[in-house]
């Protein structure tokens, strides 16, 4: 991957939803809803401080996290679709 996030932002892969409910039936492509989870796959350095100085990011390469539904820019990197957002459109980790 060549894409370095610049500053406090992420690069996110979706994770892909299940295609059964809980109670068994099966979702069709059309009605699923994009997934509000995904795995950072690249993130930038952090934000600065008007002093120049660098906040460090909270989240790193690898962690699981939860976003909102309307989070991100969409772009295709290497024919797969992926999201970059900033830090601060992350709703939190997941363990």
């Amino acid at each position: 991957m060549a894409l370095k996030p610049l500053h406090d932002r992420v690069l996110v892969r979706r994770v892909e939803s299940d295609e059964k409910t809980s109670g068994g039936l099966i979702i069709p492509e059309s009605a699923k809803e994009k997934p509000a989870e995904g795995v950072i796959v690249a993130a930038g350095e952090g934000a600065r401080k008007d002093s120049g100085e660098l906040i460090a990011m909270s989240v790193s390469e690898g962690d699981k996290i939860l976003f909102g539904k309307w989070s991100g820019t969409e772009v295709t990197i290497d024919g797969e679709e992926l999201l970059i957002m900033k830090e601060s459109d992350i709703l939190g980790t997941l363990s």
